[in-house]
């Protein structure tokens, strides 16, 4: 089942831009991946946030969760099905636009470790 939503979601993304959406894919997963991660430090009673540099197997795995997370939500209750959710979802995040989920959630983590800095 998940090979033919993805397959699917493939052959509308290539009918909708006439790009490879393997390399769709790859923008998406690269736009909407956090470069820092925000810890909690605990030093002599005080706590505080610090930012951290994010590593490259957590760098890949957020923003797919993200993704995936942004079409199973806008595919909810809706007469989309989840093939062109999912097509819509990475286009978006492949161009940065903010109708991503992933997108936006990128800007909210990163935007919480700017406080600390």
């Amino acid at each position: 089942m998940t090979m033919r939503v993805v397959a699917d979601a493939f052959y509308i993304i290539y009918q909708r831009t006439g790009e490879n959406p393997v390399q769709i894919l790859i923008d998406a997963v690269i736009n909407s991946g956090a470069r820092q991660n925000l810890i909690r430090m605990d030093r002599f009673g005080l706590n505080r946030g610090e930012t951290i540099d994010t590593s490259p197997l957590q760098r890949i795995n957020q923003p797919v969760s993200s993704l995936c997370t942004g079409a199973r939500n806008s595919s909810f209750k809706s007469i989309k099905t989840i093939s062109e959710c999912l097509a819509d979802e990475l286009i978006n995040a492949s161009k940065q636009s903010y109708l991503s989920f992933a997108v936006r959630r990128k800007d909210q983590l990163e935007g919480v470790q700017r406080q600390y800095d």
